[in-house]
């Protein structure tokens, strides 16, 4: 072996240069990680604002096949409301409003007691967004409302759509949540989530009656009564407590009685 080789030979088994070797590797692979992941961040804000328009759309049934979700969701109209005056706000730019950023917000947000926090969220949103899809004389056709609270695992994301009398229930969907597969993941089972449509929010005296019903309890008859989650006790009564507290008086239902007024 030459002199030259044996020094290479050696050197390369000194910690200085395994250490400058494992470094270097290091280095480039994160250079490379880091410049995939600014390059792939509008794509994927991009997919982030697609999947949403996606689940607003499928809540209300205005998905259509053949249609793209850009195509379907140019005839909503994204409004930002006022939760606790129940009308339409100028406060924030809709455009760049982020309401999950604002259920974070302490300084946009209202502390929940006890008693009023029946969805296990804590602290509600003082602002956020809603969905109009509007008729050709400027009347609601179809509202959408975001929802959430907490289930057995996880807190439950999603949207309620009403009808244009604001009290028929047009559709309902989740499109996060972690509840247990196959018992409350079946939040996302086509076959339950087609209970909703046609359920009213209000009875004849103007009271809350949507339900939630334990699995199997349901009337089939009853115009305000959803057949829970068989085996998912939990998720169930989160469902039910979610969707009561965001359609009664601490959540849209003062924004619902504006709009049934001309008030929002």
């Amino acid at each position: 072996m030459l002199k030259g080789d044996w020094l290479v030979a050696k050197n390369k088994d000194s910690i200085l240069y395994v250490f400058t070797v494992a470094f270097s590797v290091c280095l480039v692979c994160a250079v490379a990680v880091a410049s995939a992941a600014v390059g792939l961040r509008s794509l994927q804000e991009r997919n982030k604002e697609l999947d949403l328009k996606s689940n607003i759309l499928a809540a209300a049934g205005l998905l259509q096949e053949g249609v793209s979700v850009e195509e379907a969701f140019s005839q909503i109209e994204t409004r930002l409301v006022n939760i606790d005056t129940g009308k339409f706000s100028d406060e924030f730019d809709v455009d760049t409003f982020d309401p999950v950023a604002a259920v974070r917000d302490p300084a946009i947000t209202t502390a929940l007691s006890k008693e009023e926090d029946i969805a296990a969220i804590k602290r509600r949103e003082n602002y956020t967004e809603v969905y109009l899809v509007l008729n050709s004389e400027g009347g609601i056709e179809t509202l959408i409302l975001p929802i959430r609270g907490y289930g057995l695992w996880s807190t439950l994301w999603g949207f309620i759509a009403l009808e244009s009398d604001l009290n028929t229930v047009a559709g309902l969907g989740f499109y996060s949540h972690t509840e247990t597969p196959g018992l409350g993941g079946e939040v996302d089972n086509p076959a339950w989530k087609a209970q909703w449509p046609g359920k009213e929010i209000l009875n004849e005296s103007g009271e809350l009656a949507i339900e939630v019903t334990k699995g199997g309890n349901a009337d089939p008859n009853s115009s305000y009564q959803v057949d829970g989650l068989s085996g998912a006790t939990l998720t169930t009564k989160g469902v039910n407590n979610l969707v009561r507290f965001w359609l009664g008086e601490d959540g849209f239902q003062p924004f619902i009685n504006n709009l049934k007024a001309g008030g929002a």
